[in-house]
């Protein structure tokens, strides 16, 4: 099975966005010439999501989406403040091919299984926000990750799963734009727990840390955003060092 790599792009208001340990969250640019360019770079899909939607319960990307899509072709899954099925229809409408739904599944985990039974597994992924409390054990946030749940990672991603969740993206709050590395036992522990594929993210700093959370974490899909944002690496260098570490990838021609 290929592995997928995932551009993330945060969004606040009109703009691209991206912070460490999801706080001080710092304008990069416009988000749609940076997706435009990482699909051209060869990314396999894109990943949209607005960073403060669930703080002020609004969802406002299906512009965005909408010419999006009419200029790539890879698949798109959008994130932020989905709190209901008609919220998952108007998005899928825009042109996004899946939704990222993480705030209101933990406050209404029934949400989930609305969202299956209407439009398919295929289509929904729980989003993740962990954070470490010790060793060996990761908490559930909400809210761009400033909330506590009380939800342990391992049981919340079982759940979710029974549910309906066809895909995991896991976020981890203590390494997101760190540049330092991936909590690869966060990504290894939720890999062994379900049967659905998972994207692992945050804290992505040079290609062997994608090499890790493939290899030793069991990821099936790598997300990536800083070292895209501020040009520290291309997804076409990420893809050669996938290559020469005999990580099956989708096959793309550059145009040099």
């Amino acid at each position: 099975m290929n592995i997928r790599l995932i551009a993330r792009l945060d969004i606040k208001g009109p703009n691209l966005i991206k912070g460490i340990q999801m706080e001080g969250l710092r304008v990069i640019g416009d988000p749609f010439e940076h997706a435009l360019r990482y699909y051209h770079q060869g990314a396999d899909e894109l990943l949209y999501i607005d960073a403060v939607a669930s703080l002020y319960e609004r969802n406002s990307l299906d512009d965005l989406v909408s010419k999006t899509v009419k200029n790539t072709f890879v698949p798109l899954t959008v994130g932020g403040g989905i709190r209901s099925v008609g919220n998952v229809e108007s998005l899928l409408r825009s042109g996004a091919d899946k939704v990222a739904v993480n705030t209101a599944a933990v406050k209404n985990p029934e949400l989930l299984k609305k969202i299956s039974r209407r439009f398919g597994s295929q289509c929904l992924v729980l989003s993740i926000q962990s954070k470490n409390i010790k060793p060996g054990s990761w908490e559930v946030y909400t809210d761009g990750g400033r909330e506590h749940s009380g939800k342990d990672v391992v049981e919340w991603v079982k759940e979710a799963v029974s549910l309906g969740v066809g895909e995991i993206l896991i976020t981890s709050v203590d390494q997101d734009g760190t540049k330092k590395g991936m909590d690869i036992e966060l990504i290894k522990t939720v890999s062994n727990n379900v049967s659905v594929p998972v994207i692992a993210g945050s804290g992505i700093g040079n290609p062997s840390h994608m090499i890790d959370a493939v290899k030793l974490g069991c990821a099936d899909a790598v997300a990536v955003a800083s070292i895209l944002h501020y040009n520290d690496f291309d997804l076409k260098t990420l893809r050669k060092h996938a290559k020469r570490n005999r990580i099956p990838m989708r096959k793309f021609e550059f145009n040099e």
